[in-house]
């Protein structure tokens, strides 16, 4: 993918020379015409000496000094060789114009010679400084690509780090699960592992990409949200919303908001007391918004049941796949007896 780029790239920057230089060169035919159009050529190759002398300065700077001198960090041989091939090329300027176009008698003195010499050490020095900020500007140019490719490749090796992380715990947490059911209800358990194969496919398979559709998405969450109902008891109020266009192709990140819902399941139902869980998941042409609502039953320290990573993954997934593009919100109420978790992810801020 990055040849046709650099050779497109190279392409303009060759055509940009040609036509800076090109209108450079070809400056002095508005002052070399006769008066019936036709072009004085030797006095027009006469004034093409300056440019082309400045011409050598700029691309002896630009393909060889800057590259092979300066950007080897030696710094104080890259001034010494410019200043001697621009004294040089000074001295030859000067001996050139004067061997073609001596100086024809004045009644007034012309300019003291040096005065020339400082005119074509300027211009030289110019050319030479113009050639060392393009090449600057073109390496800055250079290492900032290679660092925007770094950061992409470390954001996306974290990323399939944490998928890697996630996929596990997502698999412990329902074992965990089916292992309770199995105890009281082999059947429920026995259901409890179909519905699974159904989500280990997708966990396995189908979210090994950056993004996936968000109706494929809901789909996997409908389903564990149907296994989960297997294990809990009836009284338990579990109600969805998923607002969403028909097959959906919002591009979302696999399994962002899962860890959620697992806490939701976690923490939000209790084997004695009322408890509640509410998953509205909606979108609009600009947003993707996730609402989970529970009844609040923190687990005591000495539950094992989750490693607590679920969380701080989602806030690293976040972080790395849609930065300065979300908002995470969360809270207990008031009387602590319930939880609130938002995400708003903004589609049309991602980077």
């Amino acid at each position: 993918m990055k040849q046709p780029t650099d050779t497109s790239h190279r392409s303009l920057e060759i055509l940009i020379h040609t036509i800076c230089w090109g209108l450079f060169f070809a400056f002095p035919l508005f002052f070399t015409q006769n008066s019936d159009g036709t072009i004085k050529w030797k006095e027009f190759m006469h004034h093409c000496i300056v440019p082309a002398s400045l011409c050598i300065i700029f691309y002896l700077n630009y393909f060889i000094f800057v590259p092979h001198i300066l950007f080897r960090e030696q710094t104080k041989r890259f001034m010494f060789v410019n200043l001697a091939t621009i004294v040089i090329m000074t001295i030859g300027l000067r001996y050139l114009n004067d061997l073609h176009c001596p100086p024809p008698p004045h009644d007034r003195p012309l300019p003291p010679m040096y005065i020339f010499y400082l005119r074509d050490l300027a211009s030289l020095i110019f050319s030479a400084g113009l050639s060392v900020a393009i090449c600057m500007s073109k390496r800055w140019s250079e290492t900032e690509a290679e660092r925007r490719e770094a950061v992409k490749s470390r954001t996306e090796a974290e990323l399939k780090n944490l998928r890697n992380q996630l996929n596990p715990h997502f698999l412990l947490n329902t074992l965990n699960n089916i292992y309770a059911l199995i105890a009281f209800d082999t059947e429920k358990a026995q259901q409890a592992v179909q519905e699974l194969s159904k989500l280990l496919r997708y966990v396995l398979y189908d979210n090994q990409q950056m993004f996936v559709p968000l109706g494929k998405e809901i789909d996997f969450i409908r389903n564990y949200i149907e296994l989960m109902r297997i294990r809990v008891s009836p009284q338990v109020n579990i109600q969805t919303q998923f607002n969403i266009k028909p097959q959906s192709q919002t591009p979302i990140a696999p399994l962002i908001f899962i860890s959620l819902i697992e806490n939701a399941f976690k923490h939000g139902i209790s084997p004695v007391a009322p408890s509640f869980i509410n998953i509205v998941i909606s979108e609009d042409n600009e947003k993707i918004t996730c609402t989970i609502r529970n009844s609040n039953h923190p687990k005591a320290r000495t539950d094992k049941s989750g490693s607590g990573i679920g969380l701080e993954q989602v806030r690293k997934r976040l972080e790395l796949v849609y930065p300065e593009a979300y908002q995470w919100n969360r809270k207990v109420s008031d009387d602590g007896k319930e939880y609130l978790s938002t995400i708003v992810i903004y589609l049309n801020q991602q980077s």
